[in-house]
């Protein structure tokens, strides 16, 4: 922890006691901290806006509020340029094992379904649209401007993503949370919170769905539970072609993003390795659609 942050961290007017300040691990767009203030806690959240992965400050802030509303996500407290302060939910933060618990993806769902309607109607002002087959040219654009060390598959991605665009065809519009990584839900042993909102927008319910399951290596018995859980019915063939096109380009997402990373991000993390685990899995879901879901 840097004495600037802890010195900026101290500045904040929303204490009202002296300070605990210590690091939290994870967050690979911002810098987090649990502090104490007396008998509450709370986290702080660095981050400024991110053009490169379009990550705007204020439209988190406005997600946080709505989320907070709907009784999904702790409360944010203060909010300054380049900080976030919410109250810190003491619980499990889950794994991908945690998410793979039978018990615990039902109640995800149900927080998504919760999420992704009662969003809307909470959210102030203008929302975002994410819609990852766009985000995915924003990246490759990024990376033909670059010297990236991926350059010799960028044509060969480019063209993926615009064929799984088409095989994903029209769809339902909610506002989805869109990135769903084991990290962002937290279990205080009642309920399940969702926390940061960095690309938080309106998108497809699939995109959460499979983006749930691709961070999480869901087996494919759980990935169809999932699927009829939430839309109340048995998925039929349609429904699989798009969600796994959809699971396609989530990977495809979460690959291009670290390739990206790989060239701007200050954050200290192995993002060269972190591209090849995405990589991998990307082409292993891939090659599955192709030969079940083409």
């Amino acid at each position: 922890m840097s004495d600037s942050d802890k010195t900026r961290i101290a500045s904040l007017p929303c204490w009202h006691g002296a300070l605990d300040i210590e690091p939290l691990s994870g967050g690979m767009t911002n810098l987090n901290y649990k502090v104490t203030d007396g008998a509450e806690q709370y986290v702080v959240r660095f981050g400024e806006d991110d053009p490169v992965h379009l990550i705007s400050r204020q439209h988190e802030i406005a997600s946080c509020r709505a989320a907070f509303e709907i009784g999904v996500s702790p409360e944010l407290v203060h909010h300054e340029a380049g900080i976030l302060v919410v109250r810190f939910i003491e619980g499990k933060v889950f794994g991908e094992a945690d998410v793979r618990v039978d018990r615990n993806l039902e109640r995800i769902v149900g927080l998504l379904q919760r999420f992704h309607r009662g969003m809307p109607r909470q959210f102030n002002g203008v929302a975002v649209m994410f819609w990852v087959f766009q985000v995915l040219r924003h990246y490759h654009n990024l990376l033909l401007q670059g010297e990236t060390a991926h350059a010799a598959r960028l044509t060969e991605l480019a063209g993926i993503g615009v064929e799984l665009e088409a095989a994903v065809g029209p769809v339902e519009i909610v506002f989805g949370h869109n990135d769903l990584l084991p990290a962002n839900f937290i279990d205080d042993g009642d309920k399940i919170w969702l926390i940061d909102f960095d690309y938080a927008g309106f998108n497809s319910p699939l995109f959460d769905l499979s983006n749930l399951a691709s961070n999480n290596e869901l087996s494919d018995a759980q990935e169809l539970v999932m699927l009829e859980q939430y839309f109340d019915s048995r998925p039929d063939q349609a429904l699989l072609n798009s969600y796994h096109a959809m699971k396609c380009a989530s990977l495809l997402r979460e690959t291009m993003w670290s390739m990206v990373s790989e060239l701007n991000s200050r954050v200290d993390m192995n993002f060269a390795d972190y591209t090849q685990k995405n990589l991998a899995r990307f082409e292993s879901v891939y090659a599955e659609y192709k030969n079940n879901y083409h």
